[in-house]
């Protein structure tokens, strides 16, 4: 099975090639791997200490950030080195601050994970969240670097619980500790004969509370908002836009609307446009406006704003609830104490599914159903503060993980 695996993967380097031709994330996927070598040769010497974190994309990224950052200030001294498998990780974190080295991480082939660790030469070693690459972590193990998994989730869907998966059962033998988000996740891999397992719960909720304690102030949406009641919509799709936009053109005029889409393409921002009859300004146009007050839907045709942007909210309505994979995060507007309104696609995200149980979170499917719940929580401010605070504890009560997982590590 592991010679396999392997074909699979040769294959679909060689196919990948010829996909990023006609594909520009292909493309980056591809171009982004061919000089990972030589930057490792470059900035990381034989005599280096270092410590390796891999996430999948942004979302692991930001999972794991509160632990990267824990492990830095523990180990100054020591070189942080940060892989991303997916473009939409890279592209957009690739200039952090936080890791030393930066980089995307080479196809799982035998002898890409043998040069790899090579140069790397890793003390210790993170998987956030999921991605087990079999011969990185068959490299790993035979290296004997201390390995773990922060805030996994493991489901019954996954190979290591298939009878035909004995081959990737084998390759979780790599990882010293699983530090795993709940007990359901727990007592799946305790049933195929892993016991280094430890409930430390969701490194996100750390990330998220850790939001309030910077500065989320930004001049041109407190200009914007004037103390006026608020509704950020983060994330939207077409889908969410077209029920959205006809709330938005029949809401009072004393209501605000911040709209960040998650496709800012000029297309997608004309589509959102057109559907709008409410005076509207975007974030590229502000400095050419005299009073941003004057409007009333600000479009955010840009990214990296949204978290300081939920901070001014009454309400947030998170995206991607009608489509495939599902909503957006929730825990950022959460975290700021801001009643939730989301579709119904949310089934694969714990924490939706909790907010939404406890009544942090409200799910709409329709039109008619978007406008009662936005007008009760305008209309009604015991309901808002009640559905506020909800938010507020739930964040603020599942804090901790990142300690957890540092008294071992550690």
């Amino acid at each position: 099975m592991l010679f396999l695996y392997n074909l699979v993967i040769s294959i679909a380097g060689f196919f990948l090639k010829i996909v990023a031709l006609f594909s520009p994330k292909i493309k980056l996927f591809i171009d982004g791997r061919k000089n990972v070598f030589s930057i490792l040769e470059e900035k990381i010497k034989p005599t280096d200490k270092t410590i390796w974190f891999h996430s999948a994309s942004l979302g692991e990224y930001e999972q794991g950030l509160p632990v990267i950052e824990k492990i830095k200030e523990k180990y100054p001294s020591y070189k942080i080195i940060v892989t991303f498998f997916s473009p939409s990780g890279y592209e957009v974190r690739k200039n952090n601050t936080v890791a030393d080295v930066t980089i995307y991480l080479p196809l799982d082939t035998k002898s890409n994970a043998k040069k790899f660790l090579k140069l790397v030469h890793p003390e210790l070693a993170f998987f956030i969240k999921y991605e087990f690459w079999l011969n990185y972590l068959k490299e790993l193990e035979k290296s004997r670097i201390p390995t773990y998994l922060i805030s996994g989730i493991f489901r019954d869907n996954q190979m290591f619980f298939k009878w035909y998966g004995g081959f990737y059962r084998k390759a979780l033998n790599a990882f010293t500790y699983f530090f795993v988000q709940n007990e359901s996740s727990k007592k799946k891999i305790e049933a195929i004969g892993f016991k280094n397992v430890i409930v430390s719960g969701d490194t996100r909720f750390d990330r998220v509370a850790a939001i309030l304690e910077r500065d989320n102030t930004v001049d041109f949406i407190e200009k914007f908002t004037n103390n006026a009641p608020t509704i950020v919509i983060g994330s939207s799709w077409p889908k969410d836009e077209a029920l959205l936009a006809e709330y938005i053109n029949q809401a009072p005029e004393n209501v605000k609307f911040i709209i960040a889409p998650h496709n800012i393409k000029q297309e997608q921002i004309s589509s959102l446009k057109s559907q709008i009859t409410k005076s509207m300004v975007l974030f590229s146009e502000k400095d050419t406006v005299a009073d941003l007050s004057h409007y009333n839907v600000f479009i955010i045709d840009t990214v990296g704003l949204l978290t300081k942007i939920y901070s001014y909210g009454t309400i947030a309505y998170v995206g991607g609830g009608f489509g495939n994979p599902g909503i957006h995060n929730i825990l950022e507007p959460a975290t700021f104490g801001i009643p939730i309104v989301i579709g119904p696609n949310y089934s694969n995200f714990a924490e939706a599914v909790e907010l939404v149980k406890i009544g942090g979170c409200t799910v709409i499917s329709n039109s008619i159903e978007l406008k009662q719940n936005l007008d009760r929580l305008l209309l009604d401010e015991n309901y808002l503060k009640e559905k506020s605070q909800i938010c507020k504890s739930y964040i603020q009560d599942n804090k901790g993980a990142t300690n957890s997982i540092m008294k071992i590590v550690l």
